[in-house]
């Protein structure tokens, strides 16, 4: 899977742009604050018709404007396929193949990202709702069932929880509506935590490969799904949705006192082992640094499994928070294999040495200029506006 072109308006601080990428690994250089990150945004936004850095849209668009728009053509082994998403204050408009797409679930899969910035090493040892959010943004990605199945859970943990605080205002309680909202949750709770487990399984196999590599075998990563449901409940979907029916007729009461929902996989979490510890409580930066650096790479072989196609990687400064041995192993690992996005204010070093034939762009207060690795100028914007023909 590769990112052909990408075409931009009113999106952050770039007014118009249209830009050709490389099927390798593409540079965005330049100083801070000029647009190398909302670059990386845009793609991410692109695929996923969501923001990581922030849950309100209004802030994509460009401050003078009151609509953006993100275009982009994607060539995977079954052909090209145009993508377009509009924001405006009422909303967002998904496109694929220039038809508009009823629902964002029919839409996210058609370009598969991964992410990894300096704020991803939080994964490790960062708050629960951080795993959860990877959880939920990469398997999405790979399964639109999943991301159905989290759309309606979500939706009905809403309304359960306004009930619950209904309910706990009142002197008589008329539980008839909570039991149908607790089976409704449990149903689609159970299919989610079995999924989860599902992808982590395979997620694991391909991380604690990686991890053993760059550790020289010194260590051994496994995951472990934190839930409170039982361990031996979470064989099948039928068991799990039964563990979650019995345990909300337990929580009944406190959930009541607390007026929310205490069980389900909003409450979970994802523990990394290495070599039998808790590696976010008792791991050293290295070890957590290295973990981190496993699951990014694992995610690339995963994806490629479940799709088959490879994603699009975005590296955002990340090569800054990893000392020489771990950018390595990162440049190596992606070498010819998967097409790289990576921001950096400086390509020196061990970077320099082992990215092949990269295609520079520099950014400089949003506008863009291409050049090949020798330094010759070499796209125009006419160029650009030939090869992105089509989005």
């Amino acid at each position: 899977m590769k990112l052909q072109a990408l075409a931009l308006h009113n999106f952050r601080n770039y007014d118009d742009v249209t830009v050709a990428f490389g099927d390798g690994v593409n540079v965005l250089l330049g100083e801070n604050a000029q647009g190398k990150t909302n670059l990386l945004e845009a793609i991410y936004f692109l695929a996923l018709a969501r923001n990581h850095r922030t849950s309100s849209d209004r802030d994509l668009i460009n401050w003078q404007a009151e609509t953006a728009q993100v275009k982009g053509r994607v060539q995977k082994a079954s052909g090209n396929t145009p993508l377009e998403l509009d924001l405006s204050k009422h909303g967002k408009r998904a496109k694929v193949n220039h038809l508009e797409q009823a629902k964002l679930s029919r839409y996210v899969g058609q370009l598969n990202v991964i992410l990894f910035a300096p704020e991803d090493l939080s994964l490790v040892k960062g708050a629960p709702q951080i795993r959860r959010r990877f959880m939920d943004m990469e398997f999405g990605q790979m399964s639109q069932k999943y991301l159905y199945n989290l759309s309606q859970y979500r939706t009905i943990l809403k309304q359960r929880n306004k009930y619950l605080k209904e309910l706990g205002a009142k002197q008589q309680k008329d539980l008839v509506l909570l039991d149908v909202l607790s089976d409704q949750l449990a149903n689609y709770g159970a299919q989610i935590m079995f999924q989860r487990i599902t992808f982590l399984k395979q997620l694991e196999t391909w991380a604690a490969q990686i991890h053993q590599e760059i550790s020289q075998q010194r260590e051994t990563l496994t995951f472990h799904y934190a839930t409170s449901i039982a361990d031996d409940a979470l064989v099948d979907t039928a068991h799990i949705y039964e563990a979650l029916k019995a345990g909300y007729a337990a929580k009944r009461d406190k959930e009541l006192f607390q007026r929310t929902t205490l069980l389900g996989p909003h409450r979970d979490d994802l523990k990394f082992i290495v070599n039998d510890k808790d590696v976010a409580s008792f791991g050293s930066q290295g070890q957590q640094r290295t973990t981190a650096l496993s699951v990014k790479l694992a995610e690339i072989d995963l994806m490629h499994e479940q799709t088959g196609e490879y994603p699009v990687l975005l590296l955002d400064d990340v090569l800054s928070e990893l000392d020489d041995m771990r950018q390595t192993h990162l440049l190596t690992a992606i070498q010819d294999k998967v097409q790289t996005f990576l921001t950096t204010t400086s390509l020196s070093g061990v970077a320099q040495k082992l990215i092949h034939q990269p295609k520079i762009f520099t950014i400089n207060n949003g506008q863009i200029s291409s050049e090949s690795d020798d330094g010759d100028e070499d796209a125009s914007a006419d160029a650009a506006d030939d090869e992105t023909n089509g989005i």
